[in-house]
């Protein structure tokens, strides 16, 4: 060890001062960047290896001089903690350094970097697979045999151990920090150690199809009692397993961690608060935007994978100056519907999931909006869902199954598309009693059940019940990427009349209404307010909350007809305030108009820039289908025109709906033509 540190030293220049030179990258003053390594090796060959998270020796030794040359300033996660609580604000440009896993590569490669450089590191410990590949070993901490073992590097070497599955072998001690080694660099004060929980490093069985998905945000289906694991069984094995997490570590290094390391980097705002509970309030996770302040809890890292040179590195960092909520890569987008999916025969169901898994991957799109309610009559209301639920029939566990399989699959982001309102509940003198309504025949209110059959976003228990669907969704389906909100949320100008009833209130708030006859501008923002109490209860349980996304359906009509807004209750300006996407139904046959579709496009263009000044926060949704008639379906070559046509325009967000993979429809070619990335606007 300490002749490899003499090598590095000698090859690096450590010892010479600190070259900086010109930055070309920065980290926001009081920000601070995270990153994440696993194993580092000598004998790591790139674009050949195995492991895709290992590093090479010489990388991480090139990134550690390449910080040192550009001002970039490793930092302690008691510096961030210092931070947090206004004691010490952080230097410029600071780095947290973390090392997931308790590899043994953490001290025999890394540590000596740490010690010639003075860096410090957070090491993230899974101490479920110590034990067991100690093997019996005694980890009591006693103040006297630690400071031994700190002088001593043998003192306390354990007994041949057990193995755990890594990276889907075998590993035994020889993979793994000894308890010597521990507490070596906890004496050194360069290493931190964090909980990397005690045994959720692993995949649960999720749903009745056999996915595996991460431990930590998974309900576990039992195939003996076909049934899922209840919400107090949930809460009880994650507390138990960071409690008993974090007892270990105590026992190993003298100090109980006051950071979990989320594995995979799954997480909810649910079991960050569990962690808390268990004494970690630092929750540490994976993120695309790895630039975090200390004024929050919770820490993205950026995960190192490839054995990049610290160039990639240092470019993979967001810039300062990027403050657009929008993703900068262009938006595609396919809507579908499970209904297309589903089939009573679980056989002709996988294979339609297969036929739709290829198909995604062919067209190459970033994203799905992916139907969570059914709807087989194909009126927009929900008879039934896809999910486990309180309130609503089950028409088959599917969503959570199909989802997954996109995501890991197919490589895109899923967004739930669930209805605001459109609820049918079962009960139907419950769902008439909570209706949207408006005037009847005589003057007085009655259910309004024009196209959608809508609860009155103005009665509490309209709220509850939607909440409790969105919970039941989050807990369903951890893994989706972002909700989409159904075109069910809307209100006539003559409706809603419950609002006057006494039981009334502003949507998720106890505040009566000063007067129930509403603009349309407080009907607008009374479907928002109702949308955002009912997500919220959503986020709780889905991984990664922070990069949760909120997309919105609106109708063409109101961007189009601004005076709209009061036979709708939507604003696109408004909702671009609300929400991270707004996703326009850019359909001139279903809009109705009577001008070419191609000058209905562009005056639709023009009327969106005009009204928010941009195209970065909306996604054009065109239609494959005119449902006037029989429905036909689109020729592909006109869907393919009109998207080459929103990007002559500047228009980079957009998709189409409905697709029916099964039947080719729309055509792959011309439509693939249309929206992949890789094509136009390169392709003529």
């Amino acid at each position: 060890m300490r002749r490899l540190l003499m090598i590095l030293m000698v090859l690096l220049g450590v010892g010479h001062g600190p070259v900086v030179a010109q930055q070309t990258f920065t980290i926001p003053e009081g920000h601070f960047l995270a990153l994440s390594y696993h194993d580092v090796r000598d004998d790591l060959v790139p674009g050949r290896d195995p492991d895709p998270y290992a590093v090479s020796t010489r990388r991480l030794a090139e990134w550690f001089d390449w910080m040192q040359r550009h001002g970039w300033q490793p930092v302690s996660f008691q510096q961030i903690v210092d931070a947090h609580e206004g004691r010490q604000p952080l230097p410029g440009n600071a780095v947290l350094l973390t090392f997931d896993d308790g590899l043994a590569s953490v001290y025999s490669h890394v540590f000596p970097l740490l010690q010639a450089y003075g860096y410090p590191a957070l090491v993230a410990l899974q101490t479920g697979w110590l034990e067991t590949v100690w093997a019996g070993q005694d980890v009591t901490y006693n103040p006297e045999t630690f400071a031994a073992a700190a002088v001593d590097g043998a003192a306390l070497d354990p007994l041949p151990p057990g193995t755990v599955e890594y990276n889907e072998a075998p590993l035994g001690a020889e993979g793994f920090l000894s308890l010597s080694e521990l507490r070596e660099m906890q004496a050194s004060g360069l290493v931190e150690f964090a909980s990397h929980s005690h045994d959720l490093h692993r995949g649960i069985l999720a749903n009745p199809q056999g996915n595996m998905q991460p431990a930590a945000i998974t309900r576990q289906y039992d195939p003996d009692k076909l049934r899922y694991e209840d919400h107090a069984a949930f809460r009880q094995r994650i507390l138990q397993d960071l409690k008993t997490s974090s007892a270990s570590l105590e026992a190993m290094v003298g100090i109980a961690p006051r950071a979990i390391v989320w594995p995979y980097g799954a997480h909810s705002a649910e079991v960050d608060a569990l962690a808390s509970q268990a004494g970690m309030p630092w929750s540490i996770t994976l993120g695309a935007t790895p630039i975090n302040d200390p004024a929050e809890r919770r820490i993205a890292r950026l995960l190192i994978t490839g054995d990049p040179r610290p160039i990639e590195i240092a470019r993979r960092v967001r810039p300062a100056s990027e403050t657009r909520r929008w993703a900068p890569q262009p938006e595609r987008v396919i809507h579908v519907d499970l209904d297309y999916v589903y089939d009573p025969d679980p056989e002709q169901t996988n294979r339609n999931l297969g036929m739709l898994l290829d198909r995604i991957q062919r067209m190459q799109v970033r994203t799905v909006y992916l139907q969570a309610f059914a709807d087989p009559n194909g009126d927009g209301n929900a008879d039934a869902l896809y999910f486990p639920n309180r309130h609503l029939p089950v028409r088959a566990d599917l969503f959570n199954r199909v989802a997954w399989q996109l995501r890991t699959r197919a490589g895109v982001r899923v967004y739930a598309w669930m209805p605001l309102l459109a609820f049918d509940l079962p009960d139907t003198d419950l769902h008439a009693e909570l209706s949207v309504q408006r005037p009847g025949p005589d003057g007085n209110p009655v259910p309004s059940d024009r196209d959608y059959r809508r609860l009155s976003p103005f009665l509490p228990r309209s709220v509850e019940i939607v909440g409790e669907i969105y919970a039941d969704l989050g807990r369903a389906a951890s893994g989706i990427a972002g909700i989409l909100i159904h075109d069910d949320a809307y209100l006539a100008e003559d409706e809603d009349l419950a609002a006057c009833l006494e039981e009334a209130r502003w949507p998720g708030t106890d505040r009566s209404l000063p007067h129930c006859a509403l603009a349309a501008h407080e009907k607008t923002q009374a479907l928002i307010d109702f949308g955002a109490v009912v997500i919220e209860r959503l986020r709780y349980f889905v991984n990664d909350p922070d990069d949760f996304r909120t997309a919105r359906n609106l109708y063409a009509r109101v961007i189009l007809d601004p005076e709209a807004e009061a036979r709708f209750a939507q604003s696109l300006p408004a909702f671009v305030d609300a929400y991270d996407e707004v996703a326009i139904m850019a359909m001139p046959w279903l809009d109705g108009t009577d001008l070419a579709p191609e000058v209905w496009l562009a005056q639709l263009a023009d009327a969106v820039e005009q009204q928010v000044g941009g195209f970065d926060e909306v996604v054009f949704e065109l239609q494959a289908r005119d449902w006037r008639g029989e429905g036909r379906w689109l020729e592909a070559t006109l869907l393919r025109d009109w998207m080459e046509q929103l990007v002559r325009r500047g228009v980079m967000n957009f998709g189409y709906y409905p697709d029916d993979f099964l039947r080719d429809q729309p055509e792959f070619g011309p439509t693939f033509e249309g929206i992949s990335l890789n094509a136009f606007p390169h392709r003529r």
